[in-house]
């Protein structure tokens, strides 16, 4: 894997990320208060994932659900659109994406880039970096992105080994141009928003 292409990779996310944080302000502020006027319970909400070579990380998203959600109804599982535990104002940043934006605060971090495999949870679909089969690690070999590959083509509507592989389709082809093509189509899927509950891990691999 070309060091230069990753540096360059890695210098338009933090570029990308960093005017998207300053555009977005007004929005990040209009998304807080209504958080907070729909719900008790902090603005954000944060969840360890696993991220470049398995090490473990903070995701942050803005908070879709009521505060300890995941101890009531189907715990960790998020398998509807109609689950009670989401937020009249988190329906419609789940299926907008824009509980997502905060990670912009990632990709400056380091611990995201903008466009790569999506992190998954510790815990699933395996339980920790060490058990995931050989073939599965390769994705992990990037940086984990906000949206990728896998998210504009197949999204949930296939299984997690399947949506490894497309992962792993993407860090053989990376480039800046299919970047910018795979953030284009995601634009466009936030405009015509799928419903993200399709498969039967779907909005689950993200609790909130």
């Amino acid at each position: 894997m070309s060091r230069l292409r990753l540096g360059v990779k890695r210098f338009f996310d933090v570029i990308g990320a960093v005017c998207g944080l300053i555009i977005l302000s007004p929005v990040f502020l209009v998304i807080a208060i209504l958080i907070r006027l729909d719900s008790k319970g902090p603005v954000f909400f944060t969840q360890e994932r696993l991220g470049k070579n398995g090490k473990v990380f903070n995701i942050i998203k803005f908070r879709t659900m009521i505060v300890n959600a995941e101890n009531l109804g189907e715990g960790l599982r998020v398998s509807t659109e109609d689950d009670p535990r989401i937020t009249k104002v988190g329906k419609v940043l789940r299926a907008t994406s824009l509980d997502e934006l905060p990670q912009l605060i990632n990709v400056v971090k380091g611990d995201m880039s903008l466009v790569g495999p999506r992190p998954p949870a510790t815990y699933h679909p395996y339980d920790g970096y060490a058990n995931y089969p050989e073939w599965a690690k390769k994705r992990f070999e990037m940086r984990p992105g906000i949206t990728g590959l896998a998210q504009v083509n197949v999204r949930n509507s296939v299984s997690w080994n399947e949506r490894i592989e497309v992962d792993n389709q993407y860090v053989d082809a990376f480039g800046i141009w299919l970047d910018a093509k795979i953030i284009l189509r995601t634009f466009y899927r936030i405009v015509k928003p799928e419903n993200v509950y399709l498969a039967n891990d779907s909005k689950s691999e993200n609790m909130d």
